[in-house]
């Protein structure tokens, strides 16, 4: 485009003083296709009232979050999570971005134990002594998304279920560490998945985390178990997720067709567990927007 057009980036500046110098770098690139590398589309990136918007959207996501904190207890059904998380979103004029999503039924996730994933809030399911759970949450603010998911230790739990939680949080900071401009997605997953097969856990990989931010599940797609230098490229202005799957036994899982269609879990129903953030590529590294 031309120099004193107004960018593609929707930033209302003209382009030879936003993001002129940015497509000059990524034209200087060679990308290895051998390697899957990818150069980003224009769409992926976003301008500093997309960013925003977003960052807004992750703090109301992070208030759901924190009020789970509070709630996460034996006794506890995961209706009343669920109920609770819809209503504080709503109450903070956004949506809750899971609630009809490809036909989900509820607000947000709740995964115990053995649920790797997608798990469906139930008055039947009351959380007892030594569960862990994933609570995921996604919020919709004007249009703007932002995603994440914590860990919760229902009580007393096991020494190996302790040691899984934090494991696979260590792996999500480790992720979060490796996503540097200029580098490639696979060095999130290079570096997700390193750890956890250092400590003895297998990854999953048919999920993962995804693009965020002006939709739901965008580009590019973040593989926790994969080879650095590989992948899209990240660059300023992307946003995406971070949410290794790991499981304390094999990384095969498997979905319940037979019961609600949602519920993924671990094929040898050993435990798993998942932490998730929304983070922002910046210059200099990345900046965690929910979590």
């Amino acid at each position: 485009m031309q120099r004193n057009e107004l960018c593609w980036c929707g930033s209302g500046k003209k382009y030879k003083k936003c993001h002129a110098a940015y497509d000059e770098r990524l034209d200087e690139m060679r990308f290895n296709v051998f390697k899957g590398q990818v150069r980003p589309p224009h769409r992926v990136i976003n301008n500093a009232h997309d960013i925003a918007g977003i960052r807004q959207a992750g703090i109301i996501n992070d208030g759901a979050l924190d009020l789970m904190d509070t709630m996460v207890k034996p006794g506890v059904t995961t209706a009343e999570l669920d109920k609770a998380v819809h209503d504080f979103i709503v109450d903070h004029g956004a949506v809750p971005g899971d609630l009809n999503y490809e036909g989900f039924p509820k607000s947000c996730c709740t995964s115990i134990n053995d649920i790797v994933c997608h798990g469906i809030p139930s008055s039947k399911v009351r959380l007892k002594e030594g569960d862990i759970v994933n609570v995921d949450i996604t919020t919709v603010l004007n249009g703007y998304y932002a995603d994440a998911s914590r860990m919760y230790m229902v009580g007393e739990v096991s020494p190996a279920a302790e040691r899984l939680v934090r494991v696979t949080k260590e792996c999500m900071e480790i992720g979060i560490a490796a996503a540097k401009p200029w580098h490639f997605v696979g060095d999130i997953g290079a570096a997700c998945g390193a750890h956890a097969h250092e400590n003895g856990y297998g990854v999953v990989t048919e999920l993962g985390g995804h693009g965020v931010g002006k939709g739901y599940h965008l580009e590019p797609f973040v593989s926790h178990d994969t080879h650095a230098g590989t992948g899209m490229l990240l660059v300023p202005g992307m946003t995406l997720t971070v949410e290794p799957m790991i499981n304390e036994g094999t990384w095969k899982t498997y979905t319940d067709k037979t019961g609600d269609g949602w519920t993924v879990r671990t094929k040898d129903k050993k435990l798993s567990a998942q932490w998730e953030s929304t983070i922002l590529i910046t210059e200099t590294g990345a900046e965690v927007l929910s979590s």
